[in-house]
């Protein structure tokens, strides 16, 4: 059952954990020690050097569902990829095999349906281990790209939102299986709900990591994904302002008309009638504007004759 109190920064982070013990793993995915006393969110997150916003919103959302922030620019990505990258180690590292160990101390090595548990679960163990370390291998590196203004290539997140598996089915069918497969002596019957127990829980932690992925992360990107493109265009804009103020060859006012023209959307035959020259003139000139500017589309001219004042913005159809 979900609590519905919004924590707030100024919340004591002990009341948060009281509240909810299941937090305590989150603290350690976002760096945050134990020892903090009876300091408030905002102190122990800015000891620590976490984002408390970004921490708050992680925190509300796997809590309470609560997904509508105040405002999702603010979340930091850095702070959202050590928690991820956190998160996938403590599950990895400890969480898968510790369940392993707990399913092969409870069967009995020698029965046929135990061993068939235990197949079953190191495929699904193989398969969230692979999917975890594809995001490792491909999502983070991409993120941090972006992060620092390198060029990315032709990945997108949402290629990844597309594919982001949850490996529940291989799991239902395993708690079946267990279910099904309970001893009737009390030792083993005792061992195995225990780690049943365990693999609900886990099933509920991967759940909610994945909604955060999916919830808050992926969001997140495409905002930086789109903030990327805006600034790829202004420095194309301006790499273009520098190559012609810089001594590229420069353009003659007959061929500067025909821009003018051109992003006015005339025909090459109504650009000759205008400036009174023939039509293999124009094309000429053309020619020529394109090998001086490197520029062939009519939007790149647009945008070169409105950064260089040869026609005004509110005169341009866009």
């Amino acid at each position: 059952m979900k609590q519905q109190k919004m924590y707030e920064p100024e919340d004591k982070m002990i009341s948060l954990i009281r509240d909810n013990y299941n937090l305590l793993q989150s603290l350690g995915s976002f760096g945050i020690s134990l020892g903090f006393g009876d300091k408030t969110v905002s102190q122990v997150c800015e000891e620590q050097h976490v984002d408390t916003y970004t921490f708050l919103a992680v925190v509300n959302f796997t809590i309470n569902g609560y997904r509508d922030f105040d405002d999702a620019s603010r979340l930091s990505m850095p702070t959202l990829l050590q928690y991820l990258k956190a998160s996938h180690a403590y599950y990895i590292d400890f969480q898968l095999p510790f369940i392993r160990k707990e399913l092969a101390e409870a069967l009995d090595e020698n029965d046929n349906l135990a061993r068939l548990i235990m197949k079953l679960y190191d495929e699904y163990a193989r398969s969230i281990t692979t999917h975890m370390r594809h995001e490792e291998r491909v999502v983070y590196p991409y993120v941090e790209a972006l992060l620092e203004g390198k060029p990315v290539g032709d990945f997108e997140i949402d290629m990844y939102s597309k594919h982001h598996s949850q490996e529940g089915n291989k799991l239902r069918e395993l708690k079946s299986i267990i279910i099904k497969y309970l001893p009737s002596d009390g030792l083993h019957n005792n061992q195995l709900s225990a780690t049943l127990y365990d693999i609900y829980n886990n099933e509920e932690w991967l759940a909610l990591h994945a909604q955060v992925e999916e919830q808050i992360f992926i969001p997140a990107v495409r905002r930086l994904e789109h903030k990327s493109k805006q600034s790829d265009v202004t420095a194309k804009i301006s790499d273009m302002i520098s190559r012609n103020q810089e001594g590229s060859e420069a353009l003659g006012e007959r061929e500067k008309d025909v821009i003018v023209a051109l992003v006015q959307g005339m025909t090459n035959k109504e650009i000759a009638d205008h400036l009174c020259i023939s039509v293999n003139t124009v094309i000429t000139h053309r020619r020529n504007i394109a090998r001086k500017l490197q520029i062939h589309s009519p939007a790149g001219l647009t945008i070169y004759a409105i950064v260089n004042n040869l026609v005004d913005i509110s005169s341009v159809k866009l």
